[in-house]
């Protein structure tokens, strides 16, 4: 008659320390789905105040699986409300990532009265031919929704673009491109990226298609492109971001970007050579908000294809970057030689509390943080007068340590999760990962967001940047700074805790 109790016992002690592990791991001010998997992020969107953030999500399960488009919304790009999904699969395929657009001149014919469409573009993928092997299972399709985003109709003569018999044709990316009055599409097929042109978003003409071997990284498929605009020094210049998995920096799945010229027909590279947007594993397959003006803000699925399916969380998998200002910053002597910065958008000042505020701080002996109650979630600002090799290690009392460091003599940023927690799930998550410093100035500024399985580092004004997860087995207490050489000088230290969104 004991047994019955003591089986309870045994099994609310397993349901509760997987609570337990799920409200760990859960980010405290990223954006993740309620339950369920998520993945790419899709059709971000401005509009009347508010940002649509949709995404690739399997509401079923959390591993990959049909995918449908969430959904959530918010005025300030930090706190999200959940919404319910937008785009379920239908008769021509489960539905893949795409964009967004707001056709305010009703080009498409598909607003009524005074009602704006909101048109959403996206792949639609049919898993039965996948699996009967055929080459025409990705095709592109609209839906539209006149009002704002709450529900949407599925354009009757879908899909609008047929593949040729390409395995690999996916993931648009629309904007309306005033030179030419059309609107432009940038497609991935395999190795390239093809544009197409369009007066009504429904009829679409090839246009041009740049990539191939002799262009960036081809390791594997090209997905997820955006082509966005930037003014340096009032001279308009455009850069190419493309995803590619694998072949990445950290290995698996990254994003590589390209400048150049586009005139509505052809892009053109400054160079064909691959610049990364972030080094670490863990950004993938970012796009920009439409509708934002001259501001261009991105946010990435915050995993890697490597271990994405077997993370250590079970109710929900994946989050999403802290959203990122970008810039394009010149920084050699060509005029054509530019590196894509990113920054944490300005409204993190919003969640942020009081913290720790030092200047003038000799690194003689390692500068101690503790936090009893965890470091997550958190903000830790450095200025350095010298760029010497210096160490942030975080901690707990397990003697699991997250380590961001800096070598002088190499020039390079690293990020040291080998001894971060719990890494067996993948042989590649045990991995020290590596970036560029792309400055040669004395000083160095570091700014760390801290979540709780998540740092993202923007080193020397977001020119360099490095996104790792990692699942302690204990929140981390303690950041220690420590630097090689006794005489290296923190000028200022901002500490601060960042409130909860959710």
């Amino acid at each position: 008659m004991q047994i019955r109790p003591l089986f309870i016992a045994i099994f609310l002690l397993i349901i509760g320390s997987k609570s337990i592990a799920q409200k760990q791991y859960r980010p405290a001010i990223h954006f993740t789905p309620p339950a369920g998997w998520m993945n790419d992020p899709n059709g971000m969107i401005y509009l009347n105040g508010v940002y649509h953030l949709f995404y690739q999500h399997n509401p079923n399960a959390s591993v990959w699986g049909p995918m449908h488009w969430g959904h959530a919304t918010s005025k300030d790009l930090i706190h999200w409300k959940h919404k319910k999904i937008a785009l379920y699969p239908d008769s021509l395929g489960t539905i893949f990532s795409g964009s967004a657009v707001l056709d305010k001149n009703n080009t498409s014919g598909l607003g009524v009265g005074n009602k704006v469409p909101l048109v959403a573009i996206y792949t639609q993928h049919s898993m039965e031919g996948e699996k009967a092997g055929r080459n025409d299972f990705q095709n592109q399709s609209i839906s539209y929704s006149l009002n704002g985003g709450k529900s949407f109709d599925t354009y009757k003569a879908n899909p609008i673009i047929k593949t040729p018999n390409l395995r690999d044709f996916r993931d648009p990316k629309v904007f309306w491109y005033e030179p030419t009055s059309r609107w432009i599409m940038s497609l991935a097929v395999g190795d390239h990226i093809e544009f197409y042109s369009s007066a009504n978003l429904k009829e679409w003409k090839k246009e041009s298609e740049v990539g191939g071997p002799t262009m960036g990284v081809h390791d594997g498929n090209w997905e997820c492109p955006d082509l966005i605009s930037l003014d340096v020094d009032g001279k308009k210049h455009w850069v190419l971001i493309v995803n590619v998995n694998p072949g990445a920096p950290a290995k698996g799945s990254g994003t590589q970007y390209f400048v150049g010229d586009f005139d509505g027909h052809y892009f053109k590279p400054y160079d064909r050579a691959a610049k990364w947007m972030d080094y670490g594993a863990d950004n993938y397959a970012g796009v920009t908000w439409s509708n934002t003006g001259d501001q261009k803000i991105l946010a990435g699925w915050m995993s890697n294809w490597l271990y994405a399916q077997v993370v250590p969380t079970e109710e929900w998998r994946s989050g999403l970057t802290i959203p990122r200002v970008l810039s394009l910053v010149q920084t050699g002597h060509s005029n054509n030689d530019f590196l894509l910065a990113s920054k944490p958008i300005q409204q993190l000042e919003k969640i942020t509390k009081e913290g720790i505020i030092g200047n003038n701080i000799s690194l003689s002996t390692p500068y101690l943080i503790y936090k009893k109650q965890g470091l997550a979630a958190s903000r830790l600002k450095l200025s350095l007068d010298t760029a010497n090799s210096f160490e942030i290690i975080l901690s707990n009392d397990l003697n699991e340590r997250f380590i961001i460091g800096y070598n002088h003599n190499t020039a390079q940023f690293y990020i040291d999760r080998i001894k971060s927690g719990i890494t067996n799930f993948h042989p590649d998550f045990a991995a020290t990962h590596f970036a560029p410093r792309f400055v040669k100035s004395q000083s160095m500024d570091i700014d760390l967001i801290i979540d709780k399985a998540s740092v993202e580092l923007f080193a020397d004004n977001g020119l360099t940047v490095m996104t790792d997860l990692f699942f302690s087995t204990k929140p981390y207490t303690k950041i220690e700074v420590r630097a090689a050489d006794k005489k290296t000088n923190i000028k200022s230290l901002r500490f601060k805790r960042l409130r909860n969104i959710f």
